[in-house]
């Protein structure tokens, strides 16, 4: 067992290349005075968060659990947390908080360049480049384009505040259209969605997968987008009926797509996504970034000084489970 309690375990883990290590070193800078270990083995993992009262990482296996008497706090560092125990940690008192947030200022950020890339047609130089062609080419304007965003989460609306100065038209879908947003204007799933497409230059899937998005871009939206249209897909490849995308895009029923995420994913080799010149591809990296552990353990930094303020490990920051205080 380790000589003394730890404040906060963090468990050992890779994302995007990179170790949950630079999450400790973080949390040591908000927090000199507090004992922040990493656990870098199954054993250590084991001790330190049967003595801990807060432990954050990727995952948390069963094992480690079962013996985690003293733990009040998990800080997932994912936006997902389907893979966790939800239910046994809510019986065991345990609050839980997802790290959302944590990829919206680069996804949007891919998001703008996509859209850009279409609006000014780069695509078209990139492929004149490739082949040493010195040949006048077209680009557009974003300028007065109207922009249609699925799903108001964090990249949703970051991506709508990064087209803010572009003089365009936001539209914004989220499921509580009440809650307004950055957006000229607002709706629900429940509302004429097509009514929007029709006049969308761009529509971009920021959403989660759920029954209601679940195939939400499909043969009869196709059918309804203009011939201009541009679809960028940084939600999941789900949301999109792949089977349509490729016929829309073959038949110049829009003028292209970008897509960080696809279905099937990985994109197997001889798919037609990858020869079809109006598509751009990218394997699922909108969301890397180097400042990822960073950010999920400012997060995590902000409910600890919550929790030595008020005492109480409900309503915090990103909070997906509440124990019974």
């Amino acid at each position: 067992m380790p000589s003394s309690n730890p404040d906060v375990v963090v468990l050992r883990g890779t994302a995007h290349g990179m170790s949950s290590e630079r999450a400790a070193r973080r949390l040591r800078e908000h927090f000199p005075e507090k004992d922040v270990r990493l656990a870098g083995t199954p054993r250590e993992e084991r001790e330190l968060v049967n003595a801990a009262p807060v432990a954050t990482g990727l995952r948390l296996d069963p094992e480690v659990l079962a013996n985690a008497d003293s733990l009040r706090l998990f800080a997932a560092a994912s936006a997902g947390v389907d893979h966790l125990p939800l239910d046994e940690l809510a019986e065991r008192g345990v609050a839980v908080t997802n790290a959302s947030g944590v990829h919206a200022p680069n996804m949007a950020e891919q998001v703008l360049g996509d859209v850009l890339v279409f609006a000014r047609n780069l695509h078209e130089g990139w492929r004149r480049q490739s082949n040493s062609e010195w040949r006048h080419f077209r680009g557009g304007e974003l300028n007065g384009s109207t922009v249609t965003v699925v799903g108001m989460g964090p990249i949703g609306e970051r991506t709508l505040e990064l087209l803010a100065p572009f003089d365009v038209e936001r539209v914004g879908v989220r499921y509580t259209p009440e809650k307004g947003g950055p957006a000229d204007e607002v709706l629900g799933y429940d509302d004429d969605l097509h009514e929007v497409f029709s006049r969308s230059d761009y529509v971009v899937l920021a959403c989660p997968l759920t029954d209601t998005t679940a195939g939400l871009v499909d043969e009869q939206v196709f059918r309804t987008l203009p011939p201009d249209a541009v679809v960028v897909n940084v939600a999941r490849g789900g949301v999109v009926d792949t089977e349509a995308l490729v016929a829309a895009l073959r038949g110049n029923k829009i003028r292209g797509a970008a897509l960080d995420v696809t279905d099937p994913e990985p994109l197997p080799e001889d798919h037609p996504l990858w020869t079809l010149e109006n598509a751009l591809v990218t394997p699922h990296n909108a969301g890397g970034t180097d400042e990822y552990w960073e950010r999920h353990a400012d997060i995590l930094a902000r409910n600890l000084e919550r929790v030595d303020e008020t005492g109480s490990y409900a309503d915090l920051e990103n909070q997906v489970v509440a124990p019974d205080d």
